[in-house]
């Protein structure tokens, strides 16, 4: 056998044992990487809400370079409705969630202080609380009793006061009031004698079309402008006692998440913190463009609360708010926590945030 032949055979053998190598390591690779299935409470082509789930999607994909492959599944693609998120993940039908938790108030009365608290703390403040206050480790222990992991979401900012088809002018216009709002929120106005009707999203303009109901709350001008209830009705109240701060979130099955190394938890929570300063900006951006066009272009008249009314309001919050808090115990410790940072925040949010507004206010355009 001559040397060139011998050199040939080597190189076929060394070929065909690097190939092999190869075919006995890629199962391994495959093994490694870990699927994720993301639900949400929210179509994914819905602006803001909808897309932000995408964001997040292709950013753990791009960031963990395929160690983690996320599948994102539409609203009720996998999961029949948006409220049964928090089931599926945390039954293990799928990894992560994104909603509301005031959406799963028959888990625990305390995940409504997660979403929104009517006349509470503004969306920096609760982010506050949460991070800075003992709200993260109240949640963390309340989720692990059903075997996941919570995270903050982002914000849609201040929501506005609704739509009606009149000017609430005093507590008496209110009386008798067909008006659509969830939550907490719809439990304050019923106290005060407004007849409030739960309907999802997608029937309000509907609703409002045919009279079935006299006003509704949804968001604020970027999304209501989209969903064209200023076609029917014209009075645009503010502000939003009810949701003053509200946050989305997220929740990880806790089983996906010890799966997970330190470092692609640390992306994860990374993406997850990065996408409450995107959406919640995003929101900022586009709804004063939005009001102004509501109010330009389609005669919308814009009216305050009036003051007794915001009064009472804040009356009938208090005694929900208590309600609520004693509902258990777990509710009790969040509740009481959430108020005692509230207090403390209000004294630097009037000096600081509300006293240079005053003073902008006050100077107008004089730059």
């Amino acid at each position: 056998m001559t040397k060139s032949i011998e050199r040939r055979r080597f190189i076929k053998t060394a070929g065909l044992s690097v190939a092999g190598a190869a075919a006995l390591g890629s199962p391994a690779i495959a093994q490694g990487k870990k699927e994720l299935r993301f639900v949400t409470s929210f179509p994914t082509m819905f602006p803001g809400l909808g897309t932000s789930a995408r964001r997040v999607t292709d950013r753990i994909n791009l960031a963990t370079e395929g160690r983690i492959e996320v599948t994102l599944y539409d609203r009720g693609a996998l999961v029949p409705g948006g409220v049964g998120v928090f089931e599926a993940v945390a039954a293990g039908n799928a990894d992560m969630y994104y909603s509301s938790e005031y959406y799963h108030p028959s888990k625990s009365q305390a995940y409504n202080i997660y979403g929104a608290v009517p006349f509470g703390m503004t969306t920096p403040e609760t982010y506050a609380w949460i991070l800075h206050g003992g709200g993260q480790e109240l949640w963390d222990t309340l989720h692990e009793g059903f075997n996941m992991k919570p995270f903050a979401g982002p914000s849609t900012g201040v929501q506005m006061g609704g739509w009606y088809n009149k000017q609430i002018e005093s507590l008496d216009d209110m009386q008798g009031v067909k008006f659509r709002m969830p939550g907490l929120g719809g439990e304050v106005l019923r106290s005060i004698g407004v007849a409030v009707v739960n309907l999802p999203g997608s029937e309000v303009f509907a609703a409002l079309q045919s009279g079935a109901i006299d006003g509704a709350e949804w968001v604020g001008p970027w999304h209501d402008l989209a969903f064209g209830f200023h076609k029917v009705v014209k009075h645009y109240h503010w502000p939003g006692f009810h949701e003053p701060g509200n946050i989305g979130s997220y929740g990880i099955n806790l089983d996906f998440w010890e799966g997970v190394s330190d470092a692609d938890k640390q992306i994860i929570t990374s993406i997850l913190e990065a996408e409450c300063y995107l959406q919640t900006a995003e929101y900022n951006g586009a709804s004063p463009d939005a009001l102004d066009k509501l109010l330009t272009e389609h005669d919308v008249q814009l009216h305050q609360y009036p003051d007794d009314l915001l009064v009472e309001l804040a009356k009938a919050s208090r005694d929900v708010m208590e309600d609520v808090a004693n509902a258990d115990a777990t509710t009790r410790a969040v509740w009481d926590s959430y108020q005692a940072f509230r207090e403390k925040s209000i004294g630097w949010s009037s000096l600081g945030i509300q006293g240079f507004l005053n003073a902008r206010t006050m100077a107008g355009s004089n730059l």
